[in-house]
């Protein structure tokens, strides 16, 4: 009797969980009037519009160099300082690494708040600070950067080995010193491989901080979106498509490097570290300086004040357009764009890595995944307007096509570090190469994917807490225009609803990652 209650609690602890998340999946698509029928029938919208940019007006590349130097500059300079500080700064926000508790909270509570806001929205509050220009989107780049590379490496140095770490420790080495010398080497391999993976990402976030005034080929991609001049927004997207390119090839090469899966000559590894350094001061000493001028001190105390005293009128509001219903719209859009994403992406990834099909076929979907990331988000958002509309939809679709690109990317990576002993001994039986794959690989890539996924959501989250600014849906616009209007009381609410919905998602995406 007991073994037949017991088989069947194992029996609907097996199935709830996915009829649960079936359950929401539905819910939060009609949250969101997910209409992809209406969508088929108007696709021909999104065909016309992409056929206005080709060919793209190639006359009008002289132009765009120089606002994409200014995003490649912002792009670099900010990642480099906010590596660099994530650097220093992380080991104090490691729980095993014994550092004064006080610290640890304080550290972990800025890197929470910062992290809850998109770069464009840390932009628009830098150019109240700097001005206009490249300085201000700098540093909103070098504030996204440090956040997510400060949580990354606090949390590898916690799950690093301390074995050396108190060794030195117990020969009297100070704890800053044993951090560096005992638990840095062990985890250094996959900061420098988060910080590339950081930078080509950024690359995508400084091309539109003009929308914002922070500098950049942004303000010029959304002058020619509102011209409707299609042919010069695709030489616009074609550049930022071979940068992407550039920047991926030489991030894998670097990669490469670091693991040490490829060995360069002493002098070329000297050549190689002079380049990266003369990049960086370049790109650092011709940014523009901050503008002072138009920085008003009253408007700076009034800022602080509405986020210290934020309208909790509109806080608490249950009305379509109080912050509970925006936020509850935001968090659903990245929900469904994150598992549409996620749906794609993993066939994608099998056909984007040669340990699983022809070489030629794998580099055509290399291509078209890089040309899917090259494209900012905010972009997508536009496109689909025409589509499907102002609304949540809109934004679903832009962050499902925004998740294709980064998680086949991840995705492929995982396949690419697999070991695929099992899968060929099936192969070798006689199996055939889905079942194969089914039995062998999937229950491998369950874990990685799973934490790979719940990544890809935290960064939609953010994302669609400003694609309301095309009319996407959720709480961006109102952020925006709040922020804009100098109505700072209503956006301390808003950020700080945004802190809290970070904050708690970040909790369930850790109890949910320790459950499996």
């Amino acid at each position: 009797m007991n073994d037949n209650k017991t088989s069947k609690n194992s029996i609907v602890a097996k199935f709830a969980v996915p009829i649960s998340f079936l359950i929401l999946f539905f819910l939060a698509a009609n949250f969101t009037d997910c209409d992809l029928v209406t969508f088929w029938k108007r696709r021909s919208h999104l065909t016309d519009l992409v056929v206005d940019m080709i060919p793209p007006d190639f006359s009008y590349i002289q132009k765009i160099l120089l606002p994409l130097f200014y995003t490649i500059q912002m792009s670099v300079t900010g990642t480099v300082l906010g590596t660099f500080f994530a650097l220093v700064l992380s080991p104090f926000g490691a729980a095993n690494l014994e550092f004064p508790a006080v610290m640890r909270r304080i550290l972990r509570i800025v890197i929470q708040i910062l992290r809850s806001f998109p770069a464009l929205i840390l932009a628009l509050t830098a150019t109240f600070l700097f001005g206009l220009g490249t300085f201000a989107g700098t540093f909103a780049i070098t504030l996204y950067t440090f956040a997510i590379m400060t949580k990354l490496t606090y949390e590898d140095a916690s799950a690093a080995g301390k074995k050396a770490y108190q060794a030195l420790r117990a020969m009297g080495t100070s704890k800053y010193t044993a951090y560096i010398h005992g638990i840095l080497p062990e985890i250094i391999s996959g900061f420098l491989t988060n910080a590339l993976y950081l930078l080509e990402t950024n690359v995508r976030h400084s091309s539109i901080l003009g929308y914002v005034g922070a500098g950049g080929i942004g303000l010029l991609l959304n002058e020619k979106i509102s011209w409707l001049e299609y042919d010069k927004v695709g030489a616009i997207l074609l550049m930022l498509f071979l940068t992407v390119c550039v920047i991926e090839y030489f991030s894998r090469y670097l990669t490469a490097l670091i693991r040490k899966e490829s060995m360069i000559k002493k002098e070329q590894a000297r050549l190689l570290l002079l380049f990266l350094a003369a990049l960086f001061l370049i790109c650092t000493f011709t940014l523009s300086p901050p503008d002072f001028s138009r920085t008003s001190p009253q408007t700076l105390r009034n800022m602080f004040a509405g986020f210290l005293h934020p309208d909790w009128s509109f806080f608490f509001s249950a009305k379509k357009d109080g912050l509970g219903y925006l936020l509850l719209e935001t968090v659903c859009i990245a929900f469904i764009g994150t598992v549409i994403g996620a749906i794609v992406s993993a066939p994608l990834a099998f056909l984007n890595t040669k340990r699983f099909v022809p070489a030629p076929v794998s580099v055509l979907f290399n291509l078209v995944i890089m040309a899917i990331r090259s494209v900012p988000f905010l972009v997508y958002g536009l496109v689909f307007i025409r589509v499907s509309g102002p609304g949540a939809f809109t934004g679903v679709l832009t962050l499902a096509v925004c998740s294709i690109g980064l998680l086949t990317k991840r995705f492929t990576e995982a396949l690419d570090a697999l070991d695929l002993r099992p899968y060929h001994a099936l192969l070798a039986m006689g199996g055939r190469p889905l079942p194969a794959i089914c039995h062998s690989v999937l229950p491998q890539l369950k874990p990685v994917f799973t934490s790979i996924i719940l990544y890809r959501f935290d960064v939609n989250l953010r994302e669609a807490s400003v694609l309301g600014l095309v009319g996407a849906g959720g709480i961006g616009a109102p952020l925006i225009f709040s922020m804009n209007q100098y109505d700072w009381e209503k956006a301390g609410a808003i950020m700080l609803g945004l802190i809290l919905s970070v904050w708690v998602i970040d909790m369930v995406s850790e109890k949910t990652g320790a459950g499996n």
